[in-house]
């Protein structure tokens, strides 16, 4: 069963009008719509598992009668809802990066400034491999879309309370304007690195899966994340430090940082083997009991 998953690159969603199949192109999220004697003769078909396969005969020769796991109304209920956690789990990572950025740490034993986020904004791009091995390129796209969205009107909202009047006396009044100030810059940097470095991502994932046909998941997480730690390090560094800080000092913290993510890239392979793992076991698998 494993070893079928592996290659395939369909994957049935359900039926339409009894005698449509629906399918999803796993390397694009591309849906497309057969009728159930086409994908019989097709090549589709070879490429289903074996559980999706009884299912299109039974329906198949029943005239589309006969009941799957497809009609059951929550079949998808555990699916979404790891789709939803992951989402939310991306959204968090990043807006903890961008606020938590404004707080240069000194390393002195490497003589390196780094921010904190850099030991954990690596594991955005887990997430958004994870994204795009169980759901596609399009939601993996999506969820990309929904935190940068959520981190624009984050952004708007800071601005907008840094312009209201404070109370007379209230110490933290500058200090918070300051903060949101460095903030902003700082959102916007990560915004259009984060934007660019998860495009890159999500797009040469799914272009290294095609050419593997799905196989040799390390290369796909290593070789995506490599290009994408790069772009995203000097975008970030540039927009959020320039004129701020010295340009030798910004490429210098533009190399640690790729070499902080680059080790992490190594790490995430294992992580994404497990969550694939658990993946098929807790929601494929259990979708297709």
């Amino acid at each position: 069963m494993v070893a079928e998953h592996e290659c395939s690159r369909f994957k049935l969603l359900g039926f339409e009008n009894k005698s449509l199949a629906v399918i999803m192109v796993i390397s694009t999220g591309k849906i497309i719509k057969i009728k159930l004697s086409d994908l019989l003769k097709s090549e589709i078909f070879d490429s289903l598992n074996k559980v999706e396969i009884k299912d299109v005969y039974r329906k198949f020769y029943s005239g589309g009668a006969a009941l799957t796991v497809y009609e059951i109304s929550d079949r998808h209920e555990r699916s979404w809802m790891t789709y939803v956690v992951l989402n939310l789990t991306l959204l968090a990572l990043y807006v903890f990066t961008n606020i938590a950025a404004v707080k240069l740490i000194y390393i002195e034993y490497f003589d390196v400034v780094v921010t904190p986020g850099v030991f954990l904004y690596p594991l955005t791009f887990l997430i958004v491999d994870l994204l795009n091995e169980s759901y596609g390129l399009r939601l993996a796209r999506r969820a990309i879309y929904f935190s940068f969205v959520s981190n624009a009107l984050i952004l708007l909202a800071l601005t907008s309370v840094s312009h209201f009047p404070g109370l007379s006396g209230w110490k933290l009044d500058g200090p918070y304007g300051e903060v949101v100030e460095h903030v902003s810059s700082v959102l916007v940097a990560s915004s259009v690195s984060f934007l660019f470095s998860e495009y890159v991502n999500s797009y040469l994932l799914c272009r290294i899966k095609e050419l593997t046909r799905s196989r040799f998941l390390f290369l796909r997480v290593f070789f995506s994340t490599f290009f994408a730690v790069i772009i995203d390090s000097f975008v970030f560094c540039f927009i959020a430090f320039y004129g701020v800080m010295e340009s030798s000092k910004i490429l210098e913290m533009v190399y640690v940082q790729v070499v902080i993510k680059m080790c992490f890239a190594v790490f995430n392979v294992l992580p994404a083997y497990g969550a694939r793992s658990l993946f098929r076991k807790y929601v494929t698998e259990n979708q297709a009991a």
